[in-house]
């Protein structure tokens, strides 16, 4: 029959890591998809910024540096966008659907500032728009999110979702290196870029907690809306605290609702040992949802890497193609309740402070004080004592506090206070604690 032979023509926009890949497995796996999807796949054109340069295993004669005329020719099924950035990557893909074909992206960032606009250009398009590889890799969480959870109300996603963090943080756990050393051996290893500040400031886990935020709640999250704190401030007493409080410190993306609004933010943090996070380590990822019938369920996986991403990709390619061989689009939505998203002084955590005092008697009470009048309740307090730490006198004591949990404008407002008190260092360290 027609429809089972006839391919269904597609178009790539990149041929970089990932994008190489995908080229590789449409190639290599052509009869297993068409056995899959029910018609063949053709690979019609690669759009690329230089056309001179060799990339094996794919055929020269489809590359194109025009990469508008490639999207907008007319009889385009499918696109495929890896090349990421918002700009040309929205404009692309917006004249891509306007030309009738469904789309397939990789890219975070343009998710993270446009998701609602590019999904209304697929409905109005009647084309479909799936995204699985933006934010985990191989890891299938969007799905789970946007159909296989969508009955269910979700009360809290939260996930290791930067493998360089990751793996920086676990060095500096597992084998106690430094910050730095741990940064040059991730770029040694090709985890970390030569500029790695994206990574290490937040920047790519907070694009990511945008989407799964938009997705988990129903409404539509942006980038610029996510609180973002990166990891350079972690130092290795941060780290020993954290062990002698049974926790590690992992970089959190974390979407919660807080009362009929949403929390997104994304942060160093302790975790307690006991959580499922705690344990997962190198450039792994791994996100935690909780929701009110399933429960706590947990994805581990590979989050970056050209075979891994490119996996993701084609299990997106398999089902918008089946979509198109039996012409329909899945018109999935997930911006109707329109919450909005909370400022960061309203979130609630637990939270580890450490500071030195004067040893001298009432100084403790006079802590108390101070974080009772700003409502703030302390779970436990550890004192030690230490020698020469800087102050005429003699024996200063240090105090490791953990408190209940507390809102984050009463958090800060204790640390300010605290700052001013006399009998306190001049230093007042403080972690958000996750995960119970």
């Amino acid at each position: 029959m027609a429809e089972e032979t006839t391919p269904l023509k597609v178009a790539l926009l990149g041929a970089g890591v990932v994008g190489s890949q995908v080229a590789r497995i449409l190639s290599s796996e052509a009869e297993e998809l068409r056995q899959r999807i029910g018609r063949p796949l053709e690979l019609v054109g690669v759009a690329v910024r230089r056309d001179d340069i060799e990339r094996p295993g794919i055929d020269p004669a489809l590359f194109t540096t025009d990469a508008h005329a490639l999207v907008t020719r007319g009889d385009l099924d499918l696109v495929i966008e890896v090349i990421g950035g918002i700009e040309p990557a929205r404009s692309l893909l917006v004249a891509a659907m306007e030309s009738g074909a469904s789309i397939i992206t990789a890219n975070k960032a343009l998710l993270a500032e446009q998701f609602a606009e590019l999904s209304a250009t697929a409905r109005a398009n009647a084309v479909d728009l799936y995204y699985e590889a933006a934010v985990a890799g191989a890891i299938p969480i969007i799905r789970p999110l946007r159909e296989s959870l969508v009955g269910d109300t979700i009360r809290v996603v939260m996930g290791i979702v930067n493998g360089t963090t990751n793996y920086i943080l676990d060095q500096m756990t597992t084998n106690r290196l430094s910050f730095d050393v741990a940064l040059k051996q991730a770029q040694d290893l090709g985890f970390a870029e030569a500029d790695p500040s994206a990574d290490i400031e937040g920047h790519d886990a907070a694009a990511k907690a945008a989407i799964l935020a938009s997705l988990a709640f129903h409404t539509s999250v942006r980038r610029s809306e996510v609180f973002c704190e990166g990891i350079t401030q972690v130092t290795e007493a941060d780290i020993e605290a954290a062990d002698a409080m049974g926790c590690v410190i992992k970089l959190l993306a974390v979407a919660k609702l807080n009362d009929d609004r949403i929390v997104v933010k994304v942060h160093p943090a302790m975790v307690p040992k006991t959580h499922p996070l705690a344990a997962v380590s190198g450039a792994f990822n791994a996100i935690f949802v909780e929701s009110v019938e399933a429960g706590q369920l947990m994805f581990l996986g590979q989050g970056a890497g050209g075979a891994p991403t490119a996996s993701a990709v084609m299990g997106d390619v398999v089902t918008v193609a089946r979509n198109r061989a039996r012409g329909t689009a899945s018109f999935l939505s997930t911006g109707y309740t329109k919450r909005e998203v909370a400022p960061i002084g309203e979130a609630t955590s637990r939270y580890y402070i450490r500071f030195q005092v004067e040893d001298k008697p009432g100084v403790l009470a006079k802590c108390a004080t101070i974080f009772g009048r700003h409502e703030v309740s302390l779970q436990t307090c550890q004192q030690s004592y230490l020698e020469g730490l800087g102050r005429t006198d003699g024996l200063t004591a240090r105090l490791n506090l953990m408190t209940h949990e507390a809102r984050e404008n009463a958090l800060q407002d204790v640390v300010a206070e605290l700052r001013e008190a006399s009998f306190i260092g001049e230093t007042i360290d403080y972690m958000r604690i996750e995960g119970k």
